[in-house]
């Protein structure tokens, strides 16, 4: 079974420059890529997605295209630096966006994330990885998407501290044991979703 994955760099920080969520995101479509499954990484603030509650908020939107890539992937891998103890900026831009999903259901009620599974990395020099989880996971559970089980990897460093992830000369163990937790749990779900979909009411 052929699976895709997509990668949502929601970074502050352009391509140009190095992202620590570039790095945790291709260590997880690293891990996935050894299950089989194809990926990319889209960084956000590259493109101009518009602020609004709708799938297309016309002229210059890059959401519509953004949007699509989504749907078409079987696992959705969100990533996004803490900031204040929050996700940034970016990260909730995308879950604004996708709150579209709420009033576009099929015949049998079911949001178009139904059947894709979702995954969050995090990354920071505070605490607050896992109340950005926990922010991420309600919102993407809200509009559709599947959350399976060991479903947040993430790493924080020293509050103030100057080392980012993207500036360690090692892989960090248990940042790279959870990876690997995350990418096996994320393919199981998406095989059993693919094979046998929600059937909706």
């Amino acid at each position: 079974m052929t699976l895709t994955a997509i990668a949502l760099n929601c970074s502050l920080k352009g391509s140009k420059e190095k992202s620590s969520t570039d790095k945790i995101l291709r260590e997880v479509l690293q891990e996935l890529a050894g299950q089989g499954v194809s990926g990319e990484t889209v960084r956000v603030v590259d493109l101009n997605v518009k602020p609004g509650v709708r799938s297309d908020e016309g002229q210059g939107d890059d959401w519509p295209t953004l949007r699509e890539k989504i749907l078409q992937a079987d696992i959705v891998i969100f990533g996004s630096p803490v900031w204040l103890g929050q996700p940034s900026s970016v990260a909730k831009r995308v879950l604004e966006r996708m709150d579209a999903f709420l009033g576009e259901t099929d015949s049998q009620r079911r949001m178009p994330p139904y059947g894709k599974v979702a995954v969050v990395a995090i990354v920071g020099n505070e605490d607050g990885a896992h109340h950005c989880h926990a922010e991420i996971f309600q919102a993407l559970n809200d509009v559709g998407f599947t959350i399976p089980a060991g479903a947040g990897t993430y790493w924080v460093g020293q509050a103030r501290a100057s080392t980012d992830y993207k500036d360690l000369d090692a892989p960090y163990d248990k940042t790279v044991e959870t990876n690997r937790m995350l990418a096996s749990n994320a393919v199981h779900l998406a095989r059993l979703l693919k094979e046998a979909p929600y059937k909706g009411v």
